[in-house]
């Protein structure tokens, strides 16, 4: 298995390590859930420097990313961000990912660790005009600040006040001395800020946080947190096979525009979604997890995506695909466990208000 950076600072803290995308990685410090609820009630940092980058630039870059990217970028200004998709042709997604417009000429973008081979083959197979197109996952460290008292923690650890940095934004800076990419988005619904930075400085950067008392959490937490405030996850929510208007995430989809997969969107909007990721609470005891099935009387109408009994909640919750028209809300269904069948209601997939630096849930919402 790979290693990030961090690996020898998650040993120092006696991490539990589990595989994840290829990656050696902390599962948990302490619990999940407790580093669930400290996200939530103030502040702490993951190791994400397992994700992937790539730099794509040249004379022709902007419309190269159009023609790839669901989402606009030729309208963002530089230090602006956009999330969207690799599409197929057949609208299901290669990937989620983010792009950062530095200039028409430059972009970052943020790939999946999962992905990180395919997506970049994927995007090479398709490159056209002056363009270039570079690899640049190994050269950097990524930690991931989230909680809503983030931005008071750079403030005291690094004398950086980012109040003026918008939501989905980022500004090439300095820290300790070093230049550090420093981007405000997230993966938890909660305020946080994405430090990119080369290996030697993110390791730097991880001990400042340790030293300012910020305490580290584990992938677990990040994928309750995520699953919590509504976000997918590649290869659950979405996939080669899960289109992005499927998974209700239309918001990050221009189809005004040509790109890959648009005609095939096209189509799927112009006539009647046949299924949709849909949200779930379990009526009664006991927990959905990834794969159970979900039925309508005798018919299997459906699969469960993500589940999980929240720290946070009182229900079981999970997301689910389902097929029409059982996806409408408080349709109640039934899902299997370990054979036997209990009440579901189809609900909305907003666990949780998101508490973000901008109101931003409409970006989120169950359309």
């Amino acid at each position: 298995m790979k290693r990030t950076c961090l690996y020898q600072a998650h040993i120092a803290l006696q991490a539990k390590m589990v595989e994840f995308a290829g990656f050696e990685m902390p599962l948990y410090y302490k619990s999940i859930a407790a580093e669930h609820d400290l996200i939530r009630e103030n502040v702490g940092m993951f190791d994400v420097s397992h994700m992937g980058e790539f730099i794509i630039e040249g004379k022709d870059a902007t419309p190269f990313v159009e023609a790839l990217f669901t989402n606009r970028v030729e309208a963002l200004n530089p230090g602006q961000i956009a999330y969207g998709f690799l599409c197929q042709e057949d609208g299901g997604v290669v990937d989620d990912l983010l792009v950062y417009k530095h200039h028409q000429n430059r972009y970052l973008l943020v790939v999946n660790a999962a992905n990180i081979e395919q997506d970049f083959a994927w995007i090479k197979a398709h490159l056209k005009g002056e363009v270039t197109l570079t690899n640049v996952s190994d050269d950097f460290g990524e930690i991931a600040l989230q909680g809503p008292q983030a931005a008071t923690i750079l403030k005291r650890a690094f004398a950086y006040d980012p109040q003026a940095l918008a939501y989905f934004s980022f500004e090439e800076t300095t820290l300790l001395d070093q230049p550090v990419l420093l981007s405000r988005t997230g993966y938890t619904g909660e305020d946080g800020f994405e430090l990119y930075a080369s290996i030697e400085t993110t390791k730097m950067l991880w001990q400042i946080l340790l030293d300012s008392g910020v305490q580290p959490v584990g992938l677990g937490a990040r994928d309750t947190l995520r699953f919590e405030a509504a976000l997918p996850l590649y290869g659950h929510e979405i996939s080669r096979t899960i289109t992005p208007l499927e998974a209700g995430l239309s918001f990050a989809v221009d189809l005004t525009k040509p790109f890959i997969g648009q005609e095939a969107l096209l189509a799927q909007k112009e006539g009647s979604l046949k299924r949709r990721i849909v949200g779930l609470k379990l009526l009664g005891k006991g927990i959905m997890r990834e794969g159970y099935p979900i039925y309508a009387g005798q018919t299997c109408v459906g699969v469960v995506t993500t589940g999980y009994k929240l720290p946070t909640q009182d229900d079981a919750l999970a997301f689910a695909l389902i097929d029409a028209p059982h996806h409408k809300l408080g349709t109640q269904l039934e899902v299997e466990i370990r054979q036997k069948r209990f009440p579901v209601e189809v609900r909305n997939k907003k666990f949780r208000a998101k508490k973000t630096k901008e109101k931003t849930e409409e970006k989120y919402e169950n359309t």
